[in-house]
């Protein structure tokens, strides 16, 4: 990353960091010039990263009151106004997992919708390429890659989250006890006809008072029709647009159409073997990484017991930190695995997030000991805890592990750390050998289009 001046098309706000690293991959791969910065950047780190056409913060929105959502988002909205990019995108994740109470989509709305000047407030359902649809408004979603499809107050882990279960399909429904009482929808259906058809519709809701519009998204052939009627609102007066990567997938889809358009990569550039031993540590307990942490035979498999690490217990420090960094040091891969107790490390606050900051400040203890060529972390909490702990400032893109799990090179002040490459892995995200993958890297390929695709 070069100095240079802000001119952004767009800026988005992550609400948790593994999520926004996904939106970084997609970006850097549509040929934006893109940094995802850990808060709001300072000026000396603004003219570290150069002249961007995308400018990311990677937050932990998702996991907060609604009186914290306020004091996190307000800067940023702030920020952003000052930026003046014509969207500003707030990046949740595609299951739309919220409450009241937790990460609610509806305060964030609230709060931000005031730095625009824009009369709609656009929501996107549903990213296909990771096997995510929004059909007249209802939710569905894969169970893990290439799993059966269920509406989302079905899904076997969505519908059982800890801390915010999903138990409405329809996101309109879903999203009224957040504050949202109007959402109107444009269903898939609309995209064959004429751009001033869906146009009308739009403007006809927003004449009715609609708090929102959300968009349907069941193909990636949908993607350029929504990215017009997106950007074109954008140019005329700064616009908030909420949703999963598919925001920047269908803004990207529309300007490679453009004439001089920017172009996407057709092929995902290949990600080498790591240059040294591999660290992970995975603080998921889905279903989907525990099946990852089984299939992988690279790794020296740690276990690590929540309760103790969250409390503090010196002794247990010591030789955990002692037995990780001795495996590194003699060239292994370890993979540290907290244990399988919901009881220890799940809730958005108390004994779930001591275990969070705890499993960050511990992955940042090893490193000062043992050198790595590679770092993965596997859980969202765990993944922001971490990399504040490293003192990263920014994450840029270096290539792409599985559909939806980037791989990012660590921007520090830390001579040591700086550059580090770092996979950070949502606890639903990637197939089985993931981890294996991340050691041994894997070769350039087409640049997915479908989840089928993504793991073939």
């Amino acid at each position: 990353m070069t100095s240079g001046a802000f001119r952004p098309k767009i800026a988005y706000y992550g609400d948790d960091f593994t999520g926004a690293t996904d939106t970084l991959a997609t970006a850097a791969r549509a040929g934006l010039r893109t940094a995802l910065f850990l808060g709001i950047p300072d000026d000396a780190h603004r003219a570290r990263a150069g002249a961007l056409d995308c400018v990311g913060i990677a937050g932990a929105a998702r996991s907060m009151t609604p009186a914290e959502m306020r004091a996190e988002l307000e800067p940023v909205g702030e920020f952003f106004a000052a930026l003046d990019a014509p969207v500003m995108h707030y990046k949740i994740c595609s299951t739309f997992d919220s409450s009241p109470e937790i990460g609610s989509i509806g305060t964030a709305i609230g709060i931000l919708r005031g730095y625009g000047r824009n009369d709609l407030v656009a929501i996107v359902g549903g990213q296909p390429n990771l096997g995510r649809y929004c059909i007249f408004s209802n939710l569905f979603a894969a169970a893990g890659a290439g799993g059966a499809v269920c509406r989302i107050d079905r899904h076997p882990t969505m519908s059982r989250h800890p801390v915010t279960p999903m138990h409405e399909g329809d996101l309109r429904l879903h999203l009224a006890p957040q504050g949202l009482n109007s959402v109107r929808s444009i269903d898939y259906t609309a995209y064959d006809a004429s751009p001033d058809v869906l146009d009308s519709h739009v403007d006809a809701y927003l004449a009715e008072g609609a708090e929102a519009v959300l968009f349907d998204v069941t193909r990636e052939l949908e993607l350029a029709t929504i990215g017009r009627c997106l950007w074109q609102r954008a140019e005329r007066a700064r616009m908030l647009v909420v949703g999963p990567s598919t925001v920047l997938q269908a803004l990207s889809a529309h300007w490679e159409l453009l004439p001089h358009g920017i172009r996407r990569a057709a092929i995902a550039p290949p990600v080498s073997a790591a240059a040294g031993p591999v660290f992970v540590l995975s603080g998921s307990l889905s279903p989907v990484t525990a099946r990852q942490v089984a299939a992988t035979g690279a790794y020296v498999k740690l276990p690590v017991d929540a309760r103790r690490l969250a409390g503090r217990d010196r002794e247990y420090w010591s030789t955990l930190v002692a037995q990780a960094a001795s495996s590194l040091r003699s060239g292994s891969n370890v993979l540290a695995v907290t244990a399988d107790d919901a009881s220890a490390t799940s809730g958005a606050g108390g004994t779930g997030r001591a275990v969070a900051v705890a499993c960050g400040e511990f992955v940042a203890r090893v490193l000062a000991q043992a050198p790595v060529g590679r770092l993965g972390i596997a859980g969202g909490d765990t993944s922001s805890h971490a990399v504040s702990a490293l003192g990263a400032w920014a994450l840029s893109y270096v290539g792409q592990i599985a559909a939806g799990v980037a791989l990012c090179r660590l921007h520090t002040d830390s001579p040591v750390l700086d550059g580090l490459e770092v996979m950070l892995k949502g606890g639903q995200m990637g197939h089985a050998e993931i981890f294996d993958d991340l050691a041994r890297g894997v070769p350039a390929r087409r640049t997915p289009s479908t989840l089928a695709d993504a793991e073939a």
